[in-house]
């Protein structure tokens, strides 16, 4: 069997928790972290539900010990929140002893602050510090300075909604080619009224709960979130005598190559990155017991995710879901959100329920799973699909 990617530590700040623990007992009490929008002023604020964080900014530098004249986003506010969870839960107190490096991914960047700003740059110099903070790259570097990895690897990956799934991807990768002994891969997305006004022209917002899979679906809840996982090598688990969470077992990446903001109606792309990542796996569709499916609410994904997912499984699906009813969907953020949920999976032999469903789609007869599960899981399927076609997988395993 193929050699996996040792995960070390995780760490998460959604809509339902601060942190792994509160996120793993929202999940299975089925506690919906989706509300009315609160922190940001927005013309669309009785018109969409949301996935937010209770946390203020202000109450965000308190926790990282930051003085008033940062210029962090709430990107990068929120991603070094997460990523010092899974630092601590990777019991890692010298980061520099092994080659570290920093794989982070985002959508937003430090965009929250530059568009609330934007109207006073040239009559106020206060808030100009927040122009340098906008590009995708800053949150990451924020990131890397918190850990104490700034002069290490430090990359971003933007490629809309899978972007932490290939930042776990292009962990995994490092790693095994042995470029890094340790990275630490995820992603962080802040709400802000640039994707509420771009979701909203889409027309793919709903009004209400989003509900997964279902016929009557209306569309999406946008979501804020930061989820960081460690990955380490063999060497340094070996000698560290660490303990392992699960593996990355297998990975896979395609573009759909059909629309810029839509998934083809059979789910090309999915298929293909699902395939791909059962291949980097050497395992075939029998082996997985689980998929935490990508699972957006809106009527092509659905659609095309499912579709796909009965190409790739044929008459064998296994158990599925969306977790995105209970954070809403947190862009750039969600593959690494999505990754913790599945190692939580694994760990408690659970699968967590696509809640909000009630009609059966039309197109298929696949069902989620609608009820929590408990079931012994050995390997989990986590699906991340973004806009421009850019199609990831990631399969989790509890074996190397």
């Amino acid at each position: 069997m193929s050699r996996g990617v040792a995960i070390t530590g995780m760490g998460i700040i959604s809509a339902i928790g601060n942190n792994v623990a509160e996120n793993y007992q929202a999940l299975i009490s089925e506690t919906k972290g989706i509300s009315r929008i609160s922190k940001i002023k927005t013309t669309h604020q009785n018109d969409i539900m949301v996935g937010e964080i209770a946390y203020t900014n202000q109450e965000l530098e308190t926790l990282l010990g930051l003085t008033p004249d940062n210029n962090y986003s709430r990107t990068a506010f929120l991603g070094a929140i997460a990523a010092k969870e899974a630092i601590n839960d990777a019991n890692i107190s010298d980061i520099n002893k092994y080659k570290t490096g920093l794989v982070s991914a985002t959508s937003v960047g430090g965009m929250d602050m530059t568009e609330k700003y934007y109207y006073e740059y040239l009559d106020d110099a206060t808030h100009r510090k927040y122009i340098a903070g906008h590009n995708a790259g800053d949150s990451s570097q924020k990131i890397a300075e918190q850990l104490g990895i700034e002069q290490s690897l430090v990359t971003t990956i933007s490629t809309a909604c899978s972007s932490a799934a290939n930042a776990i991807m292009l962990g995994a990768r490092l790693i095994k080619s042995g470029q890094l002994d340790r990275v630490v891969v995820g992603g962080s997305d802040c709400l802000s009224k640039f994707t509420i006004n771009g979701f909203k022209t889409l027309m793919i917002l709903s009004d209400t709960y989003n509900t997964p899979f279902d016929d009557n679906r209306k569309g999406l809840n946008l979501g804020e979130a930061a989820a960081f996982l460690v990955l380490e090598s063999d060497a340094v688990v070996n000698s560290e005598n660490k303990k392992v969470l699960a593996y990355v077992k297998g990975y896979g990446n395609a573009n759909d190559a059909f629309h810029q903001t839509a998934s083809s109606d059979n789910g090309d792309g999915a298929t293909l990155a699902m395939e791909k990542a059962l291949q980097v796996a050497n395992f075939s569709s029998k082996d997985i017991d689980y998929i935490n499916a990508h699972g957006t609410a809106t009527g092509n994904n659905d659609l095309s995710e499912g579709r796909a997912i009965i190409r790739v499984f044929g008459e064998n699906v296994p158990d599925f879901s969306s977790t995105k009813a209970y954070t809403g969907h947190t862009l750039a953020a969600a593959g690494a959100v999505e990754a913790v949920y599945s190692v939580l999976a694994l760990q408690n032999n659970v699968i967590f329920p696509n809640l909000n469903f009630k009609t059966q789609m039309q197109e298929f007869s696949i069902t989620p799973q609608l009820t929590f599960k408990e079931k012994p899981l050995q390997t989990v399927m986590s699906n991340s699909f973004g806009f421009g076609g850019n199609c990831s997988t990631v399969i989790f395993s509890k074996e190397a």
